[in-house]
C-alpha cells in the first residue's frame, strides 16, 4: 500500500492503471475509520479484482462544516486508519493537507439546488455544496470506475448520484449497507463523542425508525407515523429532534402515502446470484454480462425482441436503474 499526500503523486501512481483500463474504485472518507468504512473497503476490494485497484481518501474537508468547533473536534486517528486501509486491501491511500485541496483564492464550488433544500440540507447549509465540490475534486483527481458510499448518509447519496448524472461524472456510484453494533446503533466516527450511556440511548431512534417503517407501510397516515416516532425519541432524556421527515428516496420530498415501488426495486437489487451461473458464466464473457446487476425485465416485448437485450446493455453499462412497464408492441 503507498500513500501520497499530493494531487502530483496520485495522479503519477494512477496513470499507468488508467492506460491499461483497469478499474478504480474510490471510497472517499473523512478518516477515523470504524467497522462502517472496513466493510466499505472492502466491499472495493472484490469490486476492483485482482487486476483493478482501490484508492481510499482521507480527508476531513473543512468546507463541508458550518460549525468550526464541529470541525476542529472530529475525531482524527491517522496511524489506525492506515493499518485498517492495508487490512482491507487498499492500493492507494490518498491524505492530503487543505492547502493541498483548495487554493487560497478558491471562488467555485458545486451546488445542489433540490435534493440538499431538506432535511440535513436545510439543519447544515453549505454542508452539501462543501460535500459535492470536494468529490468532483476526487473524482478528476482519481477518475474512478467505480465509487462506494454508505447508505447511513442517504441524502448525501442520492444528492451524489445526482451529480454524476447532471455532470456526466464517467463513475459508477454504489450504494453499501450500513453496518451496526449488535444493539442496532449505526457505526459513525462522532459516537466517540458519546458517553456509554448516551450510546445506549441513541438506539431508541433506530427503534424509532423501524417502528415508523413498520406503520407507514401498514398504511398510517404519515403525520401520525412522525408524531408516534417523534413521541419515542423525545422520551429519552437529554434527545431534540433536528428533523424528522417521510421522503421519497429518490427525491427526498415528503410523502404523504406509501409508495412501494422504491422497496419492490431494492427488493430485486439483493437477489443473490446463483452459485452456479457465476461459475458457468463469468461476468467477463457476453453471456455472464447479462446476469449482472441491475437487472432489467421487460414486460411486454415481443418474443425475441431486439429492444429487451439492448435496454438492458444499455443499463448495464450507464444506467443506476430503469424501469420499463405495460410495453405494447416495438414501437413501444
Amino acid at each position: 500500500m503507498q500513500t501520497f499526500s499530493t494531487k502530483a503523486q496520485l495522479r503519477a501512481a494512477l496513470l499507468k492503471h488508467h492506460r491499461k483500463h483497469d478499474h478504480v474504485v474510490l471510497v472517499p472518507t473523512m478518516g477515523a475509520l470504524h467497522a462502517g468504512h472496513r466493510a466499505l473497503l472492502e466491499q472495493a476490494r472484490k469490486l476492483a479484482g485482482e487486476d483493478g485497484v482501490v484508492v481510499a481518501s482521507i480527508f476531513v474537508n473543512p468546507i463541508q462544516f458550518n460549525n468550526s468547533s464541529d470541525l476542529q473536534t472530529y475525531p482524527r486517528t491517522p496511524e489506525k486508519d492506515l493499518e485498517v486501509c492495508e487490512g482491507a486491501g487498499v492500493d492507494y491511500v490518498f491524505s492530503p493537507a487543505p492547502e493541498e485541496m483548495y487554493s487560497g483564492e478558491r471562488s467555485i464550488a458545486v451546488e445542489e439546488s433540490f435534493l440538499s433544500a431538506t432535511l440535513c440540507g436545510a439543519s447544515r447549509p453549505g454542508h452539501f455544496s462543501g460535500v459535492c465540490t470536494v468529490l468532483a475534486k476526487l473524482f478528476n483527481l482519481v477518475q474512478p470506475t467505480d465509487a462506494i458510499f454508505g447508505k447511513k448518509d442517504y441524502q448525501q447519496l442520492a444528492i451524489i448520484r445526482r451529480m454524476v448524472r447532471d455532470l456526466d461524472f464517467p463513475v459508477r456510484i454504489h450504494g453499501a449497507e450500513i453496518v451496526r453494533h449488535g444493539n442496532g446503533l449505526a457505526y459513525s466516527s462522532r459516537n466517540v463523542r458519546l458517553t456509554p450511556e448516551q450510546k445506549e440511548q441513541a438506539v431508541v431512534i433506530r427503534q424509532a425508525m423501524l417502528q415508523a417503517r413498520d406503520e407507514f407501510q401498514a398504511g398510517a397516515d404519515a403525520s401520525k407515523v412522525k408524531e408516534h416516532a417523534a413521541a419515542m425519541i423525545e422520551g429519552v432524556p437529554g434527545t431534540r429532534i433536528d428533523y424528522l421527515e417521510i421522503v421519497d428516496a429518490e427525491t427526498m420530498q415528503p410523502l404523504a402515502e406509501h409508495e412501494g415501488q422504491q422497496v419492490i426495486f431494492d427488493a430485486g437489487q439483493k437477489v443473490p446470484r446463483k452459485a452456479e451461473v457465476a461459475e458457468k458464466f463469468k461476468e467477463t464473457t457476453v453471456k455472464g454480462s447479462q446476469f449482472k446487476q441491475p437487472l432489467l425485465e421487460f414486460s411486454g416485448a415481443c418474443a425475441g425482441c431486439g429492444e429487451t437485450p439492448y435496454a438492458k446493455l444499455i443499463t448495464q453499462l450507464f444506467g443506476d436503474r430503469m424501469y420499463i412497464a405495460n410495453a405494447t408492441g416495438c414501437s413501444s
